[in-house]
């Protein structure tokens, strides 16, 4: 066992894994059925303004945080103190025009049984451009080889040998995938399927009431899975760890980098968000923020903001008493597009590259680099280092080498986990938000009666008293004037 340290690892790490798996396991169902249910028992004017406010408060947030990340990375500069290794190996990468496609087609998932478990996904396939063999005497063949990565056999790096002359290598693009749920096509198809329902009216009321069931159920689920997580937490951490390289190395290197971009979350995540909480709630932000401590340590743990959606949807409703149909809508949206940390890392990164490539930005690529953060994490996925896929984007808007992304992916690990945690704390502080600026929609008013001029009673104060003969059934949540029940005769 001492000659395998990798398999004693994978060994050691699996209670975390354990935690990992369960969580992924309730994504899905937890998805489809905290929108669907949601948004089918709101009125469609409350959702479009609910909506309308969810979705510019996430964008003005992500903005923020990106001018955060910029302002700090010019300031600290911390492209002088790493240096770029002599020899680097030049890793191919999708262009941002194909990186950006590939967002837009998983928005519409042409199979959602497939959407569940695959996303579409760009690939290059190398072409050698060759004019033939050499007809001169004296010439030799010259061959490619394609051997397989040592860390992922799946990879073939092509080897070449000396060519005279050297052949022309160019890249084709062909339709693939990637073995992760395609989280933003569920939820765009969730969200349309809960307006869908909700304007159906009672022929919809029985799939809205199975989405209800269903979110019930995985909350009751989520609720006998906490007494793990602790246990859980610990070994994906030290798992983790074990896997780092000589960590005085790496902060030699990146650890002024490092520095700035904890700095900035810390400046994003314990005053901007906290501030904007306070100055509109008008209520303490950090009392808010002790009932979701939970969840930010299964952020920390997991590095995946949509496999901490659980949990958070749990610490709302049940620490901080957010409206259940709010936090239905506003959190899954919120882990799929929310993505301040993400974006204040994407930008903190850019300008890093090109400090270490001495390369001067000016004022016009600064803003660029701001606008394509902001863009590129709206349609990062809520799965571990999804942000080195969407950086791709903001390195090439402004002509950075995309090859140099490997300069950081020493730290990322943990960077990753400290900017999920941000994206948690966002998203549960936009609900609380939400919540407060939209709760004159959700409460409930006693609509009067035009002949009696007397107030009716609202659905769950109803008395009524059914006979043995009959039983009432109450369909989906109770909505401001309007009353949905069904009596069925036995």
């Amino acid at each position: 066992m001492a000659c395998c340290p990798g398999l004693e690892k994978q060994y050691f790490s699996f209670p975390g894994e354990l935690l990992m798996r369960m969580l992924k396991m309730l994504i899905l169902p937890l998805i489809t059925s905290s929108l669907m249910s949601g948004l089918a028992t709101m009125d469609s004017k409350v959702c479009g303004k609910m909506g309308i406010i969810t979705i510019t408060y996430y964008l003005w947030t992500t903005f923020l945080a990106v001018t955060t990340g910029i302002v700090l990375v010019i300031c600290i500069h911390p492209g002088a103190a790493a240096q770029k290794e002599e020899y680097t190996v030049g890793k191919v990468v999708l262009s941002s025009a194909d990186a950006l496609l590939d967002l837009i087609r998983n928005m519409f998932p042409s199979n959602l049984i497939e959407a569940s478990f695959q996303q579409y996904r760009t690939v290059l396939v190398p072409v050698v451009k060759s004019s033939g063999f050499p007809k001169m005497p004296g010439k030799t063949l010259s061959f490619i080889y394609f051997a397989p990565d040592a860390e992922n056999p799946e990879i073939q790096k092509p080897v070449l040998l000396e060519i005279t002359p050297s052949p022309e290598m160019t890249y084709r693009t062909l339709p693939g995938s990637n073995n992760e749920m395609n989280v933003l096509g569920i939820v765009i198809f969730s969200a349309t399927i809960g307006l869908l329902l909700g304007k159906m009216g009672e022929r919809g009321a029985p799939l809205v009431n199975v989405c209800q069931c269903l979110n019930e159920a995985v909350m009751k689920i989520v609720s006998i899975a906490v007494w793990y997580f602790p246990f859980g937490i610990v070994f994906l951490i030290a798992g983790k760890i074990l896997e780092m390289e000589d960590p005085s190395v790496i902060g030699k290197k990146l650890g002024l980098y490092a520095m700035t971009v904890v700095i900035g979350l810390a400046i994003h995540g314990l005053c901007f968000l906290p501030l904007l909480f306070m100055l509109i709630t008008k209520k303490n932000p950090f009392s808010f923020m002790r009932g979701i401590l939970q969840a930010l340590l299964i952020a920390l743990a997991t590095s995946s903001s949509s496999a901490t959606l659980p949990i958070t949807l749990k610490c709302l409703l049940e620490n901080n008493g957010i409206d259940r149909r709010v936090a239905r809508f506003v959190l899954p949206v919120g882990a799929t597009i929310n993505m301040d940390g993400t974006a204040l890392y994407e930008a903190v990164a850019a300008i890093f590259i090109a400090q270490v490539n001495e390369y001067d930005l000016d004022l016009g690529q600064i803003i660029t680099i701001s606008i394509t953060a902001t863009a590129a994490s709206i349609g990062a996925a809520g799965i571990p280092q999804s942000g080195l896929v969407t950086m791709v984007i903001v390195l090439t808007s402004v002509g950075l080498p995309t090859e140099d992304i490997t300069l950081i992916i020493a730290v990322d690990w943990a960077l990753d986990r400290l900017r999920t945690m941000t994206n948690v704390l966002g998203d549960a502080l936009a609900a609380g938000i939400i919540a407060h600026v939209c709760q004159e929609d959700f409460a409930l008013k006693p609509s009067k009666d035009p002949e009696s001029n007397k107030e009716k009673t609202t659905l769950t104060e109803v008395s009524f008293s059914p006979g043995k003969e009959h039983v009432i059934e109450v369909i989906g949540d109770v909505l401001s004037e309007r009353t949905n029940y069904n009596i069925c005769q036995v």
